[in-house]
């Protein structure tokens, strides 16, 4: 009975273990960096958002749009009164009654009345209110939709920047595992030299510290990985188990740009948000004309239909009545003067706004330019440094082989050696994002293709 119990504790935990790995099982997915990009694009919470901004300006464009066409009214009632008393004061027939004085008639019996009415007006002119509103929501809304590009070169940005940051963490789990790999063999061949009475175990204990020290890394290494990828998935909308292997057949390449100057004159023609913001400033200058609009007065063509019916009294059909209303609110001579100030203020600052935009954009210029720059001589550097901390490894490794170095030195050549690879795969993949950045301040990023040039 024992011996059942157990073997059925052992089959529910290997199913409960199958059903663990089932669920979280891992798929992985070969990803470039331009399907990134276009999966961050697809998936992007925020560009819903711009987007229903984007909507929303074409509303309001619509509803600017409809104030030139006519507004209709129809209105009708039906009220049920109660038998009013009606003193008549005309004269009703010919008669005269016995006293000589003239007859009255009766009052007729009045109990419901019931009318309806239409009326419309198209307006002539409004001071060019009308005109300069659409005008203004025309530039609003184009600004929007800049908006919303910019939003977009932001996005790509920062999915080129998260794709390179994920592939610095899996470089750098590479790297410390493969030294991690290299010390556990150096911890091997000390033990049997240790056992041979061939070295001190203080040397032996050196390399296993290091040995246990590379595991730390690694452990820390792996879980930037995780989290990374982790990060990256919840970006692109994908699955959150995927493990993503990143195409980097282009990581080394280090293009040539263009002097500073065409990427200056490139970003005031180019930069969505400088272009928005001009799109505004448009749009102030006709809501200064709007708002002048106030001082004229209103013309419009009007027109109406009228129908009643009142038992027993009155019926009015067929009553069509069109022709020009102007009005003028004396008030708006000196209560206007106050919306007038609000919208030149308004266009000033705008202006200011753009002034400090122009130079605020020349120093993001001017410090994208310069850390591409220096990307790209920390690659030369970090690839000489690669260079020496090989050669002083295998320089040291060969002295301490003919006990001419310590076991402390070769430890620090072999650290040495893993900082260097590590700085050199990290200097390659910022030259990268430095070179898309300085596409995205200068407003072209959008136009080109996400990767190395």
């Amino acid at each position: 009975m024992e011996y059942l119990i157990k073997n059925k504790f052992a089959a529910v935990l290997l199913f409960l273990l199958v059903s663990a790995n089932t669920m979280f099982a891992q798929t992985n997915r070969r990803l470039s960096l331009q399907e990134a990009v276009q999966l961050g694009i697809d998936n992007s919470k925020s560009l819903k958002v711009s987007s229903a901004k984007v909507d929303q300006a074409d509303g309001a464009l619509s509803e600017a749009k409809m104030m030139q066409y006519p507004d209709l009214k129809v209105s009708a009632s039906y009220l049920r009164i109660n038998s009013p008393n009606v003193d008549l004061k005309l004269k009703l027939g010919g008669g005269s009654d016995s006293s000589g004085s003239g007859n009255s008639g009766e009052s007729p019996k009045i109990n419901q009345v019931m009318y309806g009415m239409a009326t419309a007006s198209l307006p002539l002119f409004s001071g060019l209110r009308i005109r300069n509103g659409i005008e203004s929501a025309k530039y609003l809304k184009k600004a929007a939709e800049l908006d919303a590009q910019n939003d977009k070169d932001a996005l790509i940005q920062n999915t080129i920047a998260a794709y390179y940051n994920l592939y610095k963490a899996q470089a750098a789990v590479k790297l410390v595992n493969e030294n991690l790999r290299q010390a556990q063999q150096r911890v091997t061949d000390f033990a049997n030299l240790e056992t041979n009475g061939l070295i001190a175990r203080n040397d032996l204990l050196k390399v296993q510290l290091q040995e246990s020290n590379i595991e730390l890394a690694l452990m820390d290494a792996e879980n930037n990985l995780k989290i990374s990828n982790y990060n990256m998935d919840l970006m692109l909308g994908i699955d959150e188990n995927t493990v993503l292997e990143l195409d980097t057949t282009d990581i080394g390449r280090v293009p040539k740009i263009q002097p500073i100057e065409y990427w200056e004159n490139s970003a005031m023609s180019s930069r969505s948000d400088y272009l928005a913001l001009q799109q505004r400033q448009h749009a102030s200058a006709a809501g200064v004309k709007s708002a002048k609009g106030e001082y004229y007065p209103s013309l419009a063509l009007t027109g109406g239909y009228v129908a009643a019916d009142i038992p027993n009294a009155l019926v009015v059909t067929n009553a069509l009545n069109v022709g020009v209303g102007l009005s003028y609110n004396l008030a708006s001579l000196y209560k206007n003067e106050s919306k007038v100030k609000q919208a030149k203020a308004q266009q000033t600052q705008l202006e200011w706004s753009a002034m400090q935009m122009t130079d605020g954009i020349k120093m993001e210029i001017h410090s994208a330019y310069q850390n591409y720059l220096e990307s790209l001589k920390k690659i030369e550097v970090y690839q000489k440094a690669v260079d020496q901390a090989n050669e002083n490894y295998r320089i040291t490794k060969n002295k301490y082989d003919n006990s001419l170095a310590t076991t402390t030195d070769l430890l620090d050549a072999d650290v040495a050696q893993l900082q260097a690879g590590i700085n050199f795969e990290y200097a390659k993949a910022d030259a990268v994002v430095a070179y898309n950045k300085l596409y995205e301040t200068a407003g072209l990023i959008n136009g080109m293709a996400p990767a190395n040039k």
